[in-house]
Parts: structure tokens; C-alpha cells; sequence
């Protein structure tokens, strides 16, 4: 009788440790994204922040893009996309080279969409763009929370 209490027991103690496990792996994949928030930093992962139709979808959001719009966005976005694989691919480049190059490459993306937009989706898209680049500055200088290793 004591021996199966016990062994009760420890079986108990085992699913409520794993149930936590469970749920939080369970949760995680099943879990929509959430929008980010104006002004947030852009995501890095898997595909969000690099992905065209994720891109395409926030401007969207952001500058109210008409339906035609929409598909020459998505279509910049897939160029910008397509030349920034290759660059990454790229192993003859430094580093600094490749970074230019995907200046560049963002550059001109970011011209072209520009081009496709009315006066008022201009402006909003140009403070993105500002916000974006303030972002970036802070991150590339040691900014974003995380400060560089002291000099010895």
C-alpha cells in the first residue's frame, strides 16, 4: 500500500512539473504575432523583419496603400529581398563593403516606394524612415540597452 502511494506520488509530482513545459511550448507555436508597435525596433527572427509580405503588410497599415499600390510594394520588397541574399552569399566582400552594398540596395528599395506614394504617405513614410535610421544609430552605437565591453 505504501509502495503504491508512493510511486502515486512521484507520478503526480512529474505531470506538474512537465504540464508547464507543455503549455508554454504549446503556446508558442499556436500564439499569433503581434503587430509591432510604432516606433518599436524592428523584429529579427525568422522572416519578420526581412520577410516582403510582412513588410508589405505593416506599410500597408501604416501608410493606408491603395490595393494597386500593394503588389509594386510587394514586388520592391521581393527585389530588395533577392539582392540581399546574394550579397549575404557574397563571401569575397568585407564586411564593410557588404554593408554598403546593402545600404545601397535599401536605399534605392526605400526611393522606389517612395515614388509610388502621395504626398501624405510620403511624410509619414519619410518619419518612418527617420525613425527607423535613429534606431538604427542607437543599436549600432552601443545604445539599445547593451553597452560595450569596457577597455582594459
Amino acid at each position: 500500500m505504501l509502495k503504491n502511494s508512493l510511486l502515486m506520488l512521484m507520478l503526480a509530482g512529474a505531470v506538474c512539473a512537465a504540464a508547464p513545459l507543455a503549455i508554454a511550448q504549446d503556446s508558442g507555436s499556436t500564439a499569433p504575432q503581434s503587430a509591432p508597435t510604432a516606433g518599436a525596433p524592428p523584429e529579427h527572427g525568422h522572416g519578420g523583419h526581412f520577410d516582403p509580405a510582412h513588410r508589405t503588410e505593416r506599410l500597408t497599415k501604416e501608410l493606408k496603400l491603395t490595393s494597386d499600390e500593394q503588389p509594386k510594394v510587394l514586388d520592391i520588397l521581393k527585389t530588395e529581398q533577392s539582392k540581399m541574399q546574394d550579397l549575404r552569399s557574397d563571401s569575397s566582400l568585407s564586411q564593410d563593403d557588404r554593408h554598403s552594398k546593402m545600404m545601397e540596395i535599401r536605399k534605392a528599395s526605400d526611393d522606389q516606394i517612395r515614388a509610388l506614394l502621395d504626398d501624405k504617405q510620403q511624410k509619414k513614410f519619410d518619419a518612418m524612415q527617420s525613425e527607423r535610421g535613429q534606431w538604427q544609430g542607437h543599436h549600432r552605437d552601443g545604445q539599445d540597452g547593451s553597452a560595450p565591453p569596457p577597455q582594459q
